[in-house]
């Protein structure tokens, strides 16, 4: 099961996810249609389509179809998901689990790559849904966020209070650590205010 990319005659790209046969599965390519019509950008469409190649392959592992995909299948997907080894190096120089497989170790997909995971596989629902190509719920629950809504007015994005739609989150999801900026300590805060005199008279500081 690979993604394809090809060049068609106007000068635009399609991107396909192909079965073990190499033949287009016909419902993804709808979606990433879709996605297409919407102007996402070729680069979108690539990894939604690897992101899909992962629940393809669950699929395979567990005799499932996208069809027969409910809500219990969406936490052996979770669980599927987190044993998944990733070829990808580490950027930062942090301790992480490492699995052993026939190639070797290798470390375990990031939260933040298997939240992405779900989120296309969300997406991918809600487009059969509107296709009418499913008549039942998303097996990717959704739930409403009273955390969000508790967000004060300083850290609601822009607009925040215009839109109508309810704060969501996925009940299936993994649990991620939120960065935060590092304090700005009065060593730098006196460091930067010299260097801002020192530009009025051509010096500097630091």
């Amino acid at each position: 099961m690979r993604v394809q990319q090809r060049r068609v005659e106007d000068g635009s790209t399609v991107v396909e996810l192909l079965d073990e046969d190499g033949v287009p599965i016909e419902v993804v390519a709808g979606f990433l249609r879709f996605l297409k019509a919407r102007d996402c950008s070729p680069n979108t469409l690539v990894s939604y389509a690897y992101d899909l190649r992962h629940l393809w392959r669950f699929f395979e592992k567990r005799d499932l179809s996208w069809e027969r995909f409910g809500p219990p299948d969406a936490i052996a997907l979770l669980e599927y998901l987190r044993s998944v080894p990733s070829r990808r190096p580490r950027r930062r120089m942090t301790l992480s689990v490492v699995t052993l497989d026939a190639d070797g170790p290798a470390t375990k997909l990031a939260a933040s790559t298997v939240n992405r995971i779900l989120a296309a596989v969300s997406s991918f629902y809600e487009y059969a849904i509107l296709a009418g190509l499913l008549e039942r719920a998303n097996p990717i629950e959704k739930r409403p966020d009273p955390a969000l809504q508790r967000v004060s007015d300083r850290h609601r994005p822009f607009m925040g209070r215009a839109s109508r739609q309810r704060p969501v989150r996925r009940a299936v999801r993994v649990k991620t650590v939120q960065r935060v900026p590092r304090p700005w300590t009065t060593s730098r805060s006196s460091c930067c205010s010299r260097s801002f005199e020192g530009c009025a008279t051509g010096r500097s500081c630091c």
